[in-house]
């Protein structure tokens, strides 16, 4: 079964009306390999059912995910089909959406995932960020598409960077520098709980800790559709 938790990290994003952001932490029962596609094949079940279960959903958009610093807006860009069997948006590493009913995903292991919610016009946003995606400013870029596309304001923006890997298991601390583009771009309020995947191979994977032999979490958002 999917470690499916609406932990207290995303409360200031499920505490906004018409957002649900959600999070798929290690799944028991599913043995993983060092191939990154054939390991996502196998936890494919375990992350359709929780986005069924939870979310209502059976489609989710997925970056490619190339340590770049790419955005997509969604709906509407080309997929290919990525080893795993399922779609991806190629040659990025985030995606925002305005449009209610799609829903965001991003899978890590040990990089961040970056959630943002723009409380003035409902754009929501999903971002993969490493070492290499914090040095290229993937925040700053996110922020800036969706200014431009959604006409969002840095203050109206919820950002919160999920479970990473963090020193002293990483030499290179970027979940302190992506804190510190939040504050430079002027982001009304910014969140992180300080949980490192490296200290807890329980609850979630680690690239590094793990030799490779990993899966991956996925990171959710969606802006639900009016009822």
């Amino acid at each position: 079964m999917p470690v499916t938790e609406a932990l207290c990290f995303l409360n200031p994003l499920n505490a906004l009306p018409g957002v649900r952001a959600g999070w798929v932490g290690r799944v028991d029962g599913v043995e993983a390999t060092l191939d990154r596609d054939e390991t996502l094949a196998l936890l494919r079940p375990a992350h359709e059912s929780a986005v069924g279960s939870d979310h209502g959903r059976n489609h989710w958009w997925r970056a490619e995910q190339v340590h770049g610093k790419e955005i997509a807006v969604v709906p509407g860009p080309a997929t290919v089909l990525a080893g795993d069997g399922l779609p991806v948006v190629p040659g990025v590493d985030g995606l925002v959406t305005a449009t209610p009913g799609e829903m965001l995903g991003i899978y890590v292991a040990d990089c961040g995932a970056i959630w943002l919610a723009d409380r003035g016009s409902g754009a929501v946003g999903l971002l993969h960020s490493g070492k290499k995606g914090t040095e290229f400013g993937i925040l700053s870029e996110a922020i800036g598409l969706m200014a431009r596309e959604f006409g969002t304001r840095p203050a109206d923006l919820i950002v919160v960077l999920g479970p990473c890997i963090r020193p002293p298991h990483y030499e290179i601390d970027f979940a302190a520098e992506i804190a510190r583009q939040a504050a430079r771009a002027g982001v009304g309020e910014f969140h992180d709980e300080g949980h490192n995947t490296a200290c807890d191979l329980d609850r979630h994977y680690s690239y590094r800790m793990e030799k490779g032999r990993t899966g991956r979490m996925l990171a959710l958002i969606m802006r639900e559709e009016p009822s």
